[in-house]
């Protein structure tokens, strides 16, 4: 069996995946560390509860933009056939699914990740600018409208998917684009906890400026 050096794609993905921009942030504006305060969680939601809004944009910025990257650079490399060719089709899938599963566990800090929706965003805009703006139009609608952050993560998480379909049919990369949805409802278990027990916190609610100070 000969081995395809595209393969080596996908452990770059998690490598590069693996970088959380929340801490790095974090250090550059010598904030906490976000897994110390609030949730413990190293995403932009969490960063910006230390106040500072510039450092949890630039969170959300670089943790989308290497989602981004990463599926970019495989499709220049693979070519134009990165979405039908059968090789490098499944290989875009294991990038795919590698860059987020560094963002949820990543090797350089100590596999303690983030919940992925900046990242999952940035994939989305890497397989297709529609896709990615189908989805993002998700959730903001359901943020702007019914104010929870995770559950408008989680409409785009499941909406995600359905659009690739929609657009392009059943291919290798749907399947991709599931598995990231379903991991990332399952990042999102305790948030939809506290949604069913009516719980969870509202965007600007009175309970998330108490974290804030925290």
């Amino acid at each position: 069996m000969t081995f395809h050096p595209n393969v080596l794609l996908i452990p770059i993905a998690y490598l590069i995946g693996s970088i959380s921009f929340a801490v790095v942030v974090s250090k550059c504006m010598r904030l906490p560390d976000p897994h110390t305060y609030g949730s413990g969680n190293p995403g932009a939601t969490n960063v910006l509860r230390t106040g500072n809004k510039l450092a949890a944009g630039l969170t959300f910025l670089g943790d989308a933009l290497k989602g981004y990257f990463a599926v970019m650079l495989a499709r220049i490399i693979l070519g134009d056939q990165s979405l039908t060719s059968t090789l490098s089709s499944w290989v875009l899938c294991g990038v795919v699914i590698a860059v987020f599963l560094g963002h949820l566990f990543p090797i350089f800090h100590g596999f303690k990740g983030g919940k992925g929706v900046a990242t999952a965003c940035g994939i989305l805009f890497g397989v297709n600018v529609i896709l990615g703006i189908a989805t993002l139009s998700t959730w903001i609608i359901v943020a702007v409208f019914l104010r929870y952050s995770s559950l408008a993560a989680l409409a785009a998480a499941v909406f995600g998917p359905i659009y690739f379909v929609f657009l392009f049919g059943f291919q290798p990369m749907g399947i991709a684009l599931l598995v990231v949805c379903l991991l990332l409802i399952w990042r999102h278990r305790s948030n939809i906890r506290n949604l069913i027990n009516g719980t969870e916190s509202r965007i600007g609610s009175k309970k998330d400026s108490k974290q804030k100070a925290q």
